[in-house]
């Protein structure tokens, strides 16, 4: 009886582990889909920083919720306008990527989330300005094309 007692719990905890061993997704710092990620992100960024709007718009789908702490829920077109808003400030806002805060994570039929940490800064009054916040964009990829669906901007 101890015998059959021993097979079954070792089997149960087999079959326990292999079980949670295949749902949780490893966050991805390399690899192909991370590459993809980190050069569309750069994309992105990079119209960003040229104050490039409609450039930059095209990272968005037309779905787009972007969630902000301290400004609140905004779909596509308001996002359109806000950085329309920042990209007629007299300063120029430049976003950096801080290296290795990226994240990537593969979301099955749909694309990727893409975690990290980045820096805006910009030169006022002759003094550099820097703040670090965190973000979540979720990607999807369709007909070949990324684009974000929703965003998670946080710790403003």
């Amino acid at each position: 009886m101890k015998t059959i007692n021993k097979y079954l719990a070792t089997t149960l905890f087999l079959m326990t582990a292999t079980l949670f061993t295949g749902i949780r997704a490893e966050a991805q710092t390399s690899g192909p889909l991370f590459n993809e990620i980190a050069h569309v992100d750069s994309l992105q960024f990079g119209a960003f920083n040229a104050r490039n709007l409609d450039q930059l718009m095209n990272y968005f789908d037309n779905s787009l919720e972007l969630y902000q702490d301290n400004t609140g829920v905004r779909n596509f077109d308001q996002t359109k306008q806000a950085f329309g808003g920042l990209f007629k400030m007299s300063y120029v806002l430049t976003r950096k990527l801080i290296p290795g805060t990226m994240e990537v994570y593969p979301i099955k039929d749909y694309g990727a989330i893409e975690t990290g940490q980045h820096t805006f800064s910009h030169t006022e009054n002759g003094q550099l300005q820097s703040f670090t916040y965190k973000f979540m964009q979720i990607w999807q990829k369709k007909d070949g094309v990324w684009r974000v669906t929703h965003e998670i901007t946080y710790g403003h």
